[in-house]
């Protein structure tokens, strides 16, 4: 699906929101932890169908950047070192329209998982301990 690009990008770094405008008019607004867990990157999407990583503790995770890819996409730099991510114009149209859907579905693999978006405090490990069957 070929989307004509944004006409205007915003990155407020206060909030760390990212603000795409269209043409038609519409503004949209995508946080850095929603763009963060559905980054197109290999590290989350993986390098093929059922390998994808779910993505946690990233509630505070801020946008550092914004640079362009060529005339189809940019690419975004967060402060939890990721930047392999590139988000073309059909993507980010895509994730500004399907914005609900995505994030309740993003909420519902987190409780499944029983996963949080908030991150350990430094120092602190899960450690899963299996119980033995009992004899």
């Amino acid at each position: 699906m070929q989307t004509n690009p944004p006409t205007d990008i915003k990155l407020h770094k206060k909030s760390s929101i990212l603000e795409l405008v269209f043409a038609d008019g519409t503004s949209h607004e995508l946080s850095a932890e929603f763009l963060r867990i559905h980054s197109p990157s290999a590290e989350v999407r993986g390098h093929g169908k059922g390998q994808e990583v779910l993505q946690t503790g990233k509630r505070q995770v801020k946008l550092l950047n914004i640079e362009p890819v060529g005339n189809y996409a940019i690419k975004l730099s967060f402060d939890d070192g990721h930047d392999s991510g590139i988000y073309s114009w059909s993507y980010l149209y895509e994730l500004c329209h399907e914005q609900d859907a995505l994030w309740q579905r993003y909420l519902k693999k987190l409780r499944t998982a029983r996963a949080s978006r908030d991150a350990l405090p430094p120092g602190v490990q899960i450690v899963n301990i299996m119980q033995s069957p009992p004899d």
